[in-house]
């Protein structure tokens, strides 16, 4: 007898909090977001609608569970009935989850058939993933970037107090304009990504040799963050993606500072063809492009990770021919997470960098690469 109360109470007291639980999920910090896209508030109050379904199911389950257990137990003198099948309950069982089933499925392709919908764009943006970076392509504007994590090392390394978007802040955020409808072709360099940004309820991977699509249209300006989703490597963690989403009148001053911004970055590439600079300069130059690009894998003493990632300090690579260093640098290597930075750097970025790694990180060689040596370089491989 007093078994059996104990065990009604518990269940009561498991209903209560199940049922609390269910009263606050629309409010709690733990529920989907509401986005800033007609298709996240479409995917939220499908989330909703299939939640609340599921907390009726548990009332109704619960209920009849909680009544049978009180009104039929075994101190009040009921005595468990003695019977086997019954076709009718069966099939009420059976048909009933089909119906619900389909009511849920209903709503449930509607939402998933417009996610897919990328029909009828005002622009289409090419999103390649890469060991850990995100590359932009403006289709029919000429304009294309890297977007770097930009959180400090020393915050990383917990030298510095870690910033409020400690880890979800690059250098070139993707710049969006509202009111479009924006079409994502989504593929990768090296390994299998995932570009997810919660507030578009956009999630879609990125795999090396195939094209995925996806689309946004965002209702609000604003700075939407999210990350790779999909286990890539070391540096997974720092592969964040940041979205601003500008007016239209915004977006298209942005979009002509950014073309000026790249035609005078292609100028000055083309000016340091014919440049001399210094050993302080390229060292200068190289460590900030080391620590950015480099150091997550060869670490930045240089030392690397045995069993993964080769040292710079004291290598063969970094000590011996200049022509091999620059090569691995501008072309990578094949079937390791080297990956080539012909595309990622100019000439002058190379040059410096290859500069770096022969003259510090405890190697001194003493030699310089100029830019002019990094494309005479390329040229001679074109040949």
């Amino acid at each position: 007898m007093k078994n059996e109360r104990i065990l009604f109470w518990q269940s009561i007291s498991f209903s209560g909090v199940f049922l609390t639980s269910s009263a606050c999920a629309e409010s709690s910090q733990y529920n989907l977001p509401v986005g800033v896209t007609d298709i996240s508030q479409q995917v939220y109050d499908l989330h909703m609608l299939i939640f609340y379904i599921c907390c009726v199911i548990a009332i109704i389950v619960f209920g009849v569970m909680f009544y049978s257990m009180f009104y039929h137990r075994k101190s009040r003198g009921a005595v468990a009935a003695n019977f086997h099948e019954s076709t009718k309950v069966e099939i009420v069982w059976t048909v009933i989850p089909i119906l619900i089933l389909v009511l849920m499925a209903i709503p449930a392709t509607k939402t998933l058939v417009a996610m897919e919908d990328t029909s009828q764009s005002d622009l289409t943006i090419k999103i390649t993933g890469s060991q850990w970076k995100w590359h932009y392509s403006y289709f029919g504007e000429d304009v294309e970037f890297f977007s770097l994590l930009s959180t400090s090392q020393e915050e990383i390394e917990g030298n510095e107090v870690k910033g409020e978007n400690y880890l979800l802040e690059v250098d070139n955020p993707l710049v969006l304009p509202i009111n479009r409808k924006v079409r994502f072709l989504m593929t990768s360099d090296d390994v299998i990504h995932s570009w997810w940004v919660p507030d578009f309820a956009v999630k879609k991977d990125t795999i090396p040799g195939f094209i995925n699509e996806a689309w946004t249209k965002i209702e609000e300006p604003g700075i939407y963050r999210g990350q790779c989703a999909e286990l890539c490597g070391r540096a997974h963690g720092f592969m964040p993606v940041v979205v601003q989403a500008l007016t239209e009148e915004n977006y298209e001053r942005w979009l002509n500072d950014k073309k000026l911004e790249i035609a005078q970055a292609k100028r000055e590439a083309t000016a340091s063809l014919s440049a001399s600079l210094s050993l302080d300069e390229l060292m200068d130059a190289g460590q900030k492009i080391y620590l950015d690009r480099c150091a997550v894998c060869h670490q930045a003493e240089g030392g690397g990770i045995p069993g993964a990632f080769p040292a710079i300090t004291g290598s063969k690579i970094a000590t011996g021919d200049t022509s091999s260093h620059i090569d691995i640098v501008v072309n990578g290597r094949a079937g390791t997470a080297m990956q080539a930075f012909a595309n990622q750097l100019t000439d002058k970025e190379i040059a410096s960098v290859v500069t770096y790694q022969r003259n510090g990180l405890g190697n001194q060689v003493g030699d310089l690469v100029q830019a002019s040596d990094v494309n005479s370089f390329k040229a001679s491989k074109e040949e």
